[in-house]
């Protein structure tokens, strides 16, 4: 079924290789790629579809957002929840990653809707409601034993991100800065805004620090805010993201979780670094 829907758009088909027997195929050919991963991801099936050019080097770096991608919550929605505006900050959020919002303005926006907040949430939301996606330690593991360096860039805030970035294992963190005064939320931010054009440094800057080619990095993202960073990878992957992520990206993977990835690099079972 597959090849036959690749022959639809003139995608020649000269090997086929399971990945893992019955569950993950590789197909290489030649043709137009966009209508290839359109013609694969429409035949009906659940799957998750990656084209890659057959000269791809060897990702050498991983740049990651971290709300719904490496974790399963929004972070600031979940302490607007102590302050009892969970919905009306949400609502905020969902319009700033599908790119309707200004990011930064957005960002502000919320952030001075929890002044007045007991610093002690923080900890307490952390413990209690912030977990790692399905694969995330797994991902991050077996990519670093392979040498590849993994930043977590978050346009979220450190008081989340450093905690996550070591239960998940990443190398280092980039992100936002609350205020804290007294022992309460000041409704400001102590320092700059890590919106979509610094995490697209971020990755940038970490391919010229370690003389690698941008070629070499991937980015996973779900958010308007990602679309810089997906774009300047080499392999741009979004997860369960919003349509202009998705639209943006060189993949969506849409029904599998974070070890996904490691299918889309050829990474077999067999040599993944399991932690989830």
């Amino acid at each position: 079924m597959l090849k036959d829907r690749l022959g639809d758009v003139a995608c020649t088909i000269t090997e086929t290789k399971w990945i893992e027997p019955g569950h993950v195929l590789t197909l290489r050919g030649a043709g137009n790629p966009r209508l290839a991963r359109a013609a694969l991801a429409e035949c009906g099936l659940p799957i998750d579809v990656v084209i890659r050019p057959a000269a791809t080097p060897p990702t050498q770096l991983m740049v990651s957002d971290m709300d719904s991608t490496m974790i399963t919550v929004e972070c600031i929605d979940e302490l607007a929840d102590y302050a009892g505006i969970k919905e009306q900050v949400a609502a905020i959020t969902e319009r700033a990653m599908l790119g309707e919002l200004d990011f930064e303005a957005a960002l502000r926006a919320r952030v001075a809707l929890l002044a007045g907040l007991d610093e002690g949430v923080i900890a307490e939301c952390l413990a209690t409601r912030v977990r790692p996606m399905a694969g995330a330690r797994t991902l991050v593991a077996t990519l670093k034993k392979r040498g590849v360096r993994t930043i977590l860039v978050s346009g979220g805030f450190h008081h989340f991100a450093d905690p996550v970035a070591k239960m998940i294992g990443f190398d280092s963190v980039v992100a936002n800065t609350l205020e804290i005064r007294g022992g309460t939320l000041t409704g400001r931010l102590a320092g700059g805004v890590v919106d979509a054009a610094v995490k697209a440094h971020t990755l940038t800057d970490s391919c010229a620090a370690m003389d690698v080619a941008p070629s070499a990095a991937l980015a996973l993202g779900d958010g308007a805010n990602d679309v810089p960073m997906l774009k300047a990878a080499g392999l741009g992957i979004a997860f369960h993201a919003k349509p202009a992520a998705a639209k943006a990206a060189d993949a969506h993977i849409a029904h599998g979780d974070l070890t996904a990835v490691l299918h889309a690099l050829g990474i077999p079972r067999a040599e993944w670094v399991v932690k989830d």
